[in-house]
């Protein structure tokens, strides 16, 4: 009989990581005092509004905006720094949909580039390289929780006066050279779906330094209303992104857990980083010295398909579930997608941006391709365990490692 769990040997995990999400008497008591308040609408309650506030003072930044999800926030974002039409936003091409999704919401073109192979996080050579007098904004993920190279792109945004726009929806709580992500660009942008590292079943976040782009972001956030004018006086285009109270109420709670749960993230990053190492043919997410928290949305590493008996990434994940370790693959590239190769895309274009050849998109973006094809995730929930479960995950990748051949 193999030892695969998957061909019938035995499991290699049987105590269970710790569950998502997680939560105790903070969260109940916060929604019971919404539910007896009887204010469960944003605009006049106060839990979204003190939420907002300790979610900005926690990353030294002057204002939050509570909005609805991730998504959201970027669209906001785009709404309030006027890019439209005719635009271009460059995006890394190893992202989910919505960082690229969210621009073409404003009908501006986002415009890929490939990813550097350390970290999965765009290149910042490729996106000065995209630079075309219709670029309005560059927006960095954070992939997996480790920060772009915020030097080099803090410096390409001043050099060529061009917005910065980090989008956060991994890296909650990531800090690059002592300082947390969101703050170095014009904005920062974050995620509470389900599966992120603080939850309220969805929700999202914006930060801001600029007084200006916070008024604006504010307005776009609420219907087009301005601080302190009357409630049907509506000044520039706007939507409905408020975040509700009840949400608002249980992101409080999540948010004084969140420095403890970061710390034992990180500490199991590590030592998985040290185990998975010396197992021949994988290559752990390079940490960049200059990274001092990564706040970890997934574990990621890298594998070489030769080393694994040329088995590919989707049939290793199933033989490394079967052992009882969580694992997902990562993001498809962007150019990749049927909206793009279909063309679907070109109808939230307009003028000559909507029928003109994008060369772009015909690209090769092997990094990209890489990230997806030869790497693993291992969702943030299980780096919540003990060292005993980082030791498990280690062998059962070591197991998969050694018995490949049988999967091949």
């Amino acid at each position: 009989m193999s030892q695969l769990a998957l061909l019938g040997g035995t499991k290699m995990k049987r105590k269970p990581f710790p569950s998502w999400p997680q939560y105790d008497e903070t969260e109940r008591r916060a929604l019971n005092e919404v539910l007896e308040s009887r204010l469960w609408w944003r605009t006049e309650g106060t839990k979204t509004l003190e939420f907002e506030r300790a979610f900005a003072r926690y990353h030294g930044a002057k204002h939050g905006i509570a909005v609805t999800n991730g998504t959201a926030a970027i669209e906001v974002v785009m709404a309030a720094l006027n890019i439209g039409a005719g635009d271009e936003v460059i995006v890394p091409d190893s992202t989910f949909v919505a960082t690229a999704s969210a621009v073409l919401f404003a009908g501006a073109m986002p415009v890929m580039v490939d990813v550097l192979p350390e970290t999965d996080c765009i290149d910042p050579a490729l996106a000065e390289a995209a630079i075309t007098p219709r670029t309005k904004a560059i927006i960095a993920v954070h992939l997996g929780g480790h920060p772009a190279d915020l030097d080099r792109l803090s410096e390409l945004s001043a050099r060529r006066a061009i917005p910065l726009i980090e989008d956060c929806a991994h890296a909650l709580s990531s800090e690059w050279r002592g300082r947390r992500v969101g703050t170095f660009g014009i904005a920062g942008t974050f995620s509470f779906q389900a599966s992120k590292l603080m939850t309220a079943g969805e929700g999202g976040a914006i930060i801001i330094n600029d007084d200006e782009l916070e008024r604006l972001a504010r307005s776009v956030h609420d219907c087009g209303r301005m601080p302190g004018q009357w409630f049907y006086s509506h000044y520039i285009y706007g939507s409905n992104y408020r975040l509700s109270e009840w949400q608002g109420a249980v992101l409080n709670a999540q948010l004084g857990r969140l420095d403890e749960q970061t710390a034992r993230r990180h500490r199991n990053a590590l030592l998985l980083d040290k185990l998975l190492a010396e197992i021949d043919g994988v290559t752990p997410q390079k940490l960049d010295p200059r990274c001092t928290r990564n706040g970890h949305y997934a574990y990621i590493f890298h594998f070489e398909p030769k080393v694994f008996a040329g088995v590919p990434a989707e049939k290793l994940m199933k033989a490394l579930e079967a052992e009882g370790i969580p694992c997902e693959p990562g993001y498809p590239p962007v150019h990749s997608l049927d909206l793009f190769t279909s063309g679907a895309y070109r109808q939230r274009l307009a003028g000559e941006q909507r029928t003109r050849e994008h060369s772009f998109l015909k690209q090769s973006y092997p990094n990209a391709q890489r990230a997806f094809s030869e790497a693993i995730w291992i969702p943030q929930p299980a780096l919540l365990g003990d060292e005993e479960d980082m030791g498990e995950i280690a062998a059962a990748v070591r197991k998969l490692q050694g018995n490949a051949k049988e999967l091949a």
